[in-house]
């Protein structure tokens, strides 16, 4: 009997086990289970599954009944996998359990694989990211590199994606890769509704730095979020980082560094990842020529913004527009 029922459905499958993070669970549910087409049908439908049907302990005193054993994982498009705890064999010395193996080796081939903090380390431990960019807690990353040396590790990330295996730092940057995965099945209109509905970033770029040395500014000390909500009002505009510093009254150095402790990338970057995100939003739900969108999202030329969607996404704005445009 299947474990999905709705087989026009994406079909995602979270493989969970004893020390499970509850929040990591509930970060795939919230997700992809909220994710609904224009006109209001979920677009995914998610199990929990375990090494076996039944209680699986979490880090907190709640226990997690899950109804559905390792057969999940055989009828999945995307599995993901939460964290590991400190006690597991995978996290301790690299390897997995003759069980665990049993049922990863389920998946079938062509699914895709992500992972939720050090979860990571049972992707490892399974040989699927061997030569591979990966990202774990930044915490875990010196142990990772040890156990893991065929790996190449980014530790600094929020999350990666190499050969349709995908990889995310500490709990919080499971969304980030979540919605991540839901903007390349749906576009980033779909994925977009999904963050305003959890009242979440609803784009944080995988490059971005893990954690940040002074989130906080200090008593007395200017932020940078008024320059970047100027930025944002003026997309269109030819907008320089001089004018971003003069907005908070800084230097373009002082500016430069702060924005970097605070957002965790630079102010270009910055810019030009809200420009690409403009501009799907305009190719999904208008029907303006991709000269139009190049112009509102900043970009000046639509070869300039065929150059930089290539770059970020991969894809033409035409053939996004083509995947994307109604859904």
């Amino acid at each position: 009997m299947s474990v999905f029922r709705e087989s026009g459905r994406h079909r995602v499958a979270v493989f969970v086990r004893h020390g499970l993070l509850p929040v990591e669970l509930g970060i795939a549910h919230r997700v992809f289970g909220t994710a609904r087409s224009a006109s209001g049908e979920l677009l995914y439908e998610v199990a929990t599954c375990a090494l076996e049907p039944g209680a699986v302990r979490t880090d907190t005193d709640v226990t997690v009944n899950v109804p559905h054993g390792p057969e999940a994982l055989a009828e999945a498009d995307t599995v993901v996998v939460p964290s590991e705890h400190e006690w597991d064999d995978t996290y301790r010395h690299g390897r997995l359990s003759v069980p665990l193996a049993a049922a990863l080796a389920l998946v079938r081939p062509g699914a895709r694989l992500a992972s939720i903090c050090t979860g990571s380390f049972t992707l490892a431990a399974a040989g699927v990211l061997d030569g591979r960019r990966a990202t774990t807690h930044w915490d875990a990353a010196e142990r990772f590199r040890e156990l893991f040396p065929r790996v190449r590790l980014e530790p600094e990330v929020l999350y990666t994606e190499d050969g349709g295996v995908f990889t995310s730092a500490g709990v919080a940057s499971g969304f980030d890769l979540c919605l991540h995965l839901v903007r390349l099945d749906f576009g980033a209109a779909v994925a977009n509704l999904v963050a305003r509905r959890a009242v979440v970033p609803p784009f944080r770029d995988g490059g971005q730095a893990q954690y940040i040395e002074r989130p906080v500014p200090e008593a007395g000390m200017h932020s940078t979020g008024a320059a970047r909500a100027w930025a944002l009002e003026r997309l269109h505009e030819p907008l320089t980082l001089r004018q971003l510093a003069e907005c908070e009254a800084m230097s373009v150095r002082t500016f430069t560094r702060r924005f970097r402790e605070e957002v965790g990338t630079s102010p270009q970057r910055w810019l030009l990842h809200q420009r690409v995100e403009r501009a799907r939003h305009l190719l999904e739900r208008s029907d303006r020529s991709v000269d139009q969108v190049a112009a509102d999202a900043g970009f000046g030329s639509a070869s300039a913004m065929r150059l930089h969607f290539q770059a970020v996404l991969g894809v033409s704005p035409s053939a996004y527009r083509r995947t994307f445009a109604g859904r």
